[in-house]
């Protein structure tokens, strides 16, 4: 007997409804995106005439695509962005679990103060110090520069990275570290061996960091707005004139971006889901 048919009539209507609310959130979340890549096929014309029709042989252009590739620095906008994103990542992950490492596995007089404190950055947006952010990356010679982005996004996911992985290291089995220590190993060595013990954790992280650091507009117009810098949302703006938008070269430089983020939601989405339903648990 199934799960489906050991459940009475009622909870079957519920399991129902359920599954078609997510399923209508989902279609509304997803409509969005998908009005976005069938228009970046389309030429300029169809887009205005016909925006929620699907292209066909009289509509298909792909003259939006040949802007991006050939007449723009696109591809340089795309390794920046990945530059960034990889690199303020890597540095989150890195500082957020040897942070969470200390406040999960040491008692020392604060600790409780410490992991607060560290939590109302989740709560304050660090837009809200963008001048002094600013006056900050000019002392330090690093305007106009990634690493100066790379070091902004990795300040801004740090909170929520030791908030998160700080309950998952509680978690690893005490018994397990000690262990490890009654054999010769050091703290390194056991941080390093209860990494692999919080994967969704740091999946989950991961990917809550990605999506806004890839998306974000922000820091990359005021910090690093040269050429050379540019992101790939920043880069999409020069497709919007004063006057004329080349939405063909805009919607498709929006498609491409997205490959990544969807990239990495399929490579992360099982660590992801069990990051979540682990939380939901606790």
């Amino acid at each position: 007997m199934t799960f489906i048919e050991r459940l009475r009539p009622a909870q079957r209507g519920q399991l129902l409804l359920a599954h078609l609310a997510l399923l209508a959130y989902t279609a509304l979340a997803l409509f969005p995106v998908f009005l976005v890549v069938i228009n970046s096929v389309k030429g300029r014309r169809a887009i205005f005439q016909s925006p929620y029709a699907l292209p066909n042989r009289d509509t298909w252009d792909l003259v939006g695509y040949e802007k991006v590739l050939d007449n723009s620095n696109f591809p340089d906008y795309f390794l920046n962005s990945i530059t960034v994103t990889v690199g303020a990542l890597f540095f989150i992950l890195l500082a957020g679990s040897m942070a969470a490492w200390a406040l999960a596995e040491y008692r020392f007089p604060g600790n409780a103060i410490m992991g607060l404190y560290l939590a109302l950055g989740i709560m304050i947006p660090i837009r809200l110090g963008t001048i002094s952010i600013l006056r900050l990356v000019v002392r330090l010679g690093l305007a106009d520069t990634l690493a100066a982005l790379i070091l902004i996004y990795t300040a801004a996911g740090l909170p929520l990275a030791i908030f998160i992985l700080t309950q998952f290291m509680r978690q690893v089995p005490r018994d397990l570290k000690d262990a490890a220590r009654v054999d010769g190993a050091s703290e390194y060595r056991i941080y390093l061996m209860t990494l692999p013990l919080i994967r969704p954790a740091l999946g989950t992280v991961a990917v809550f960091n990605m999506i806004p650091v890839w998306n974000d507009l922000w820091f990359p117009l005021i910090i690093a707005p040269s050429e050379a810098n540019k992101t790939v949302t920043l880069g999409a703006q020069v497709f919007l004139g004063q006057f004329v938008n080349d939405w063909n070269a805009v919607l498709a430089s929006l498609t491409l971006a997205m490959i990544p983020v969807i990239i990495l939601y399929i490579i992360f989405s099982r660590q992801l889901i069990r990051g979540l339903t682990s939380g939901a648990v606790k």
